[in-house]
């Protein structure tokens, strides 16, 4: 989350450039709270729905959203890739294999990962012309259980747009994106896949798309060939067999006009298959902490045993943060229901309260969890960063109080584990529009 306004496999590694860091810590989090567990009656009242609001009826959103797929796709004004076409031809953007920034991970878990292109590094949110923020990172660690997508190593970042968050009339959450990575043979190359909403029916002939606004994409995880992609009560999904190749990179509108489709300046498209929400009513917010309606503010996979979604709350300034745990159905590579369809209402099966102040990202091994956010008092100074310290990776074992594994890179956010490799990956999204900061980094977990 911004702070301004919500306070590669081992056969890579070896290629990546590791940075110095701090030494592991015993601290304990701000205090001897455990990470508890939440009562699996309570958890259970937890619920994903796919009903939304469309023209003020109730509906489906996987079949409002399939139906406008269809004829976009039937009108000729995009051309349909996968993301396997797209990480066979390499990416628009390069970025650096290795840790170009200080990251204050401990040197003794054998950081390793890359950086983004410069223009991304320092991109800014601050000014008027406003900047792309990353916020949720996955990969071919969780869309196969081999680890690989059509035999490459590949990663999904999520990022939000906004402007003037430092100014008195901010603009949060305008466009999101998602960034596809190729990091084969020690290289990293990527593309931007604007996310939007696919409008129109075949019947009609009115196929068109829009940006999706007001999300800040906090968390995603990719999941066979759908992606999901978590900001509050919503919990989008995308499918990677239905990336639009757009016919104008050189337009800033977003849609179909005059038979020629655009994405604000980027070549592709992504449209949205469906959504749920984890609260009654379209309209209606999510709550922290307390209550049956969680918010989504970060993503990871947990592979262990049934499949299951991780998602975790971010409490401003606080701890108690809800770590929740969805089931998956393999077969559909969607939420789990006792629905026909297979997309219906899923309830959660597991949750937890953290302790963890701040917490930006959580994770699993199956065993032991792994939260990122503010460092206990006395860590993480030493960031060299004139306003901010380092954040921390805390562990916990259910039901016991976590320490501190690692400092980490400063605004630390999303959390993922590797099973393949056993290593734990995150990135962050500090703003420095002199050096950049950005990273985005693997650990041994």
């Amino acid at each position: 989350m911004t702070r301004s306004w919500k306070r590669l496999f081992t056969g890579i590694a070896a290629t990546l450039t590791l940075a110095a860091g701090s030494t592991v810590s015993a601290a304990p989090a701000h205090a001897a709270t455990p990470f508890a567990e939440i009562d699996p009656a309570t958890a259970q009242q937890f619920t994903l729905d796919p009903v939304s609001s469309f023209d003020g009826q109730p509906k489906n959103s996987f079949d409002v959203y399939g139906e406008a797929i269809k004829a976009v796709e039937a009108g000729g004004a995009i051309t349909r890739k996968d993301s396997n076409a797209l990480l066979a031809s390499g990416g628009w953007s390069t970025g650096t294999p290795g840790l170009c920034h200080d990251t204050g991970l401990s040197a003794s878990l054998s950081p390793s990962g890359f950086c983004w292109k410069k223009g991304d590094d320092l991109s800014s949110s601050y000014n008027s012309e406003g900047g792309w923020t990353p916020q949720g990172v996955t990969g071919s660690y969780d869309a196969q259980p081999g680890g690989l997508v059509d035999g490459h190593t590949a990663f999904l970042a999520s990022w939000h747009f906004s402007r003037d968050m430092h100014t008195s009339t901010p603009k949060p959450n305008e466009f999101a994106r998602l960034s596809l990575v190729n990091a084969d043979n020690g290289k990293i190359t990527y593309d931007n896949l604007l996310l939007v909403e696919p409008t129109g029916s075949v019947a009609d002939g009115n196929g068109n798309f829009r940006a999706v606004k007001g999300i800040h994409a906090d968390g995603v995880v990719w999941y066979g060939n759908k992606v999901f992609v978590a900001s509050g009560r919503w919990l989008q999904v995308y499918d990677l067999q239905h990336i639009w190749q757009v016919a104008d990179t050189g337009r800033e509108a977003v849609g179909i006009t005059d038979g020629v489709s655009s994405a604000r300046w980027s070549a592709y498209a992504l449209p949205m298959i469906g959504k749920y929400r984890t609260t009654g009513a379209d309209t209606e917010a999510c709550v922290v902490r307390t209550g049956a309606t969680p918010c989504l503010n970060s993503l990871s996979l947990d592979r262990t045993g049934q499949d299951g979604l991780v998602s975790a709350e971010y409490v401003r300034g606080g701890a108690g943060g809800r770590v929740i745990r969805w089931p998956l159905n393999y077969l559909t590579a969607l939420p789990s229901t006792t629905d026909p369809s297979g997309r219906g209402v899923s309830h959660a099966t597991r949750g937890f309260t953290s302790p963890v102040w701040d917490m930006q990202g959580a994770t699993t091994n199956g065993t032991t969890w792994y939260m990122s956010g503010t460092c206990p008092t006395g860590v993480g100074g030493g960031s060299g960063d004139p306003v901010a310290s380092y954040s921390c990776i805390h562990r916990a074992l259910p039901n016991n109080a976590p320490n501190v594994y690692t400092t980490s890179p400063v605004y630390t956010q999303n959390l993922g584990y590797a099973p393949q490799t056993k290593r734990i990956w995150g990135l962050n999204e500090r703003i420095n529009t002199t050096t950049g900061s950005r990273v985005v980094f693997s650990i041994t977990g």
